[in-house]
C-alpha cells in the first residue's frame, strides 16, 4: 500500500497526523525484536514539545525580598550574602522539541545507544529554532557514534531537516541539490578515522505520497546492520488505526 497524506484530506477528515506518530514507533520496535542480534533491544519514545516562558516579575519580586541575614550583635549569628543579581533577565521560548523515536540499545556495553530512528513531525519543522534544535540533536547523536534514520512523511511543512544538517557540516553545495525534496527517509552514519577527518555515510531515499516506503539500513556497529522495511511496519500501524 502507498504512502497516504495525513495531514491533508481525505486522511485528514478522518485522522489526525498524530495518531500515525503516536503509534508508529511501536511497530517499529515489534518489527525490529526478531530482526535485532542477541543483546540489542529497541524502545519507542514519544515527547510532546511544551512551550513556556520565563516570567519577569519574578525576578522583580525576588529583588524587592533581598534574603540578605544579618546578625544581631552580639548573637554570633552568621552574615549570609545575597546571590549577585543577573546582569540579564528576558522572556525566552526554548524550542522544546517533538520527539516521535525509536532507539536501539546494547545491553551488553550498559545499554548504549548505538541507533535511532526518528519521525519527523510539523512540529520539527515549523520555525526555524525548531529545525535548528532537532538538526542540533541529529549533529550530537552522530558525533557519539549513533546511526539516526530520518523518516519525514510531513506534507505541509515544505523544508528537508535532511539538508540543513549538510548545510551545518558545510556541505550547502550537497544540500541544495535536496531541498525541494520534502518526503524522503534516510539513514545517517559516522565513521571516525585516526589522523584523518571523519567520514558521514548516508543512505538517501526520496519518498512520494502514494507510492511504497523503502527499505532503510539500520546501522548497530560499523559492520553490523539489520535492514528496516518502513512500509511493513507503516502498513500494519494504519491498518490498526483504520486509516485507509
Amino acid at each position: 500500500m502507498p504512502l497516504r497524506d495525513h495531514f491533508r484530506p481525505p486522511v485528514e477528515k478522518k485522522h489526525s497526523w498524530d495518531e500515525l506518530h503516536g503509534g508508529w514507533p511501536m511497530m517499529i520496535v515489534r518489527q525490529l525484536f526478531p530482526l535485532l542480534p542477541e543483546g540489542y533491544v529497541a524502545a519507542p519514545g514519544v515527547h510532546l514539545g511544551t512551550f513556556f516562558e520565563i516570567d519577569v516579575s519574578v525576578y522583580d519580586a525576588d529583588d524587592a525580598r533581598q534574603r540578605t541575614e544579618k546578625a544581631a550583635p552580639g548573637n554570633g549569628g552568621v552574615v549570609t550574602l545575597a546571590p549577585p543579581s543577573p546582569t540579564l533577565t528576558l522572556e525566552t521560548d526554548w524550542p522544546d522539541q517533538d520527539e516521535y523515536e525509536v532507539r536501539i540499545y546494547d545491553e551488553r556495553h550498559g545499554r548504549r545507544l548505538v541507533a535511532a530512528i526518528e519521525l519527523v513531525s510539523p512540529g520539527n519543522k515549523d520555525r526555524p529554532e525548531s529545525r535548528r534544535a532537532f538538526v542540533a540533536k541529529v549533529a550530537a547523536l552522530l558525533q557519539d557514534d549513533v546511526c539516526v534514520s530520518l523518516v519525514d512523511p510531513v506534507t505541509v511543512r515544505q523544508f528537508n531537516l535532511y539538508g540543513d544538517l549538510l548545510e551545518l557540516i558545510g556541505r550547502p553545495d550537497l544540500a541544495a541539490g535536496v531541498q525541494d525534496t520534502f518526503l524522503y527517509a534516510a539513514t545517517l552514519r559516522g565513521r571516525k578515522r585516526l589522523r584523518a577527518r571523519p567520514l558521514l555515510d548516508v543512505w538517501f531515499y526520496p519518498m512520494l505520497v502514494g507510492e511504497p516506503l523503502p527499505t532503510l539500513p539500520i546501522w548497530l556497529e560499523v559492520d553490523l546492520r539489520v535492514m528496516l522495511e518502513l512500509e511493513a511496519s507503516y502498513e500494519e500501524t494504519c491498518r490498526l488505526l483504520h486509516i485507509a
